[in-house]
């Protein structure tokens, strides 16, 4: 959880703005956050360059660690549902092929993680009904 005290030092209305981009662009915005919420940000943006009052700071770092935790779930499911089947089914195919040091890769996490990334990463125009060719 983000600290209010930390909160005050480091968020400002240009913070805030960062963050709120970067929320709509991930589709988190209107998924995550209410109306009141998303309105209390826009007003602070809008109004505050810094903040000073420990309650708003309080309320403004619930707000973002929802963001965040609804951010990091995203990566995890895609983590499970994407990268680790990925991974067994190129290290199967690997070892098919005669590399046998292959069958490690399936238990690597961080290829897991670099091919659920890469999935995120791929251009729609390689996607066909919403699975990768």
């Amino acid at each position: 959880m983000i600290e209010p005290r930390l909160a005050r030092t480091w968020l400002s209305g240009r913070e805030l703005a960062r963050i709120r981009a970067m929320a709509i662009r991930r589709g988190n915005w209107y998924r995550t956050l209410s109306k009141t919420e998303r309105a209390l940000l826009d007003l602070t943006i809008r109004v505050v360059r810094k903040i000073r009052s420990f309650v708003l700071s309080r309320i403004l770092a619930s707000i973002i660690e929802k963001l965040q935790i609804r951010t990091e779930c995203n990566i995890t499911v895609l983590f499970h549902k994407v990268g680790q089947p990925l991974a067994e089914k190129i290290s199967r195919i690997a070892h098919k092929w005669g590399n046998t040091s292959a069958y490690s890769w399936s238990a690597n996490s961080n290829f897991a993680q670099f091919l659920a990334i890469m999935h995120i990463n791929e251009p729609s125009l390689f996607i066909e009904d919403g699975r990768s060719s």
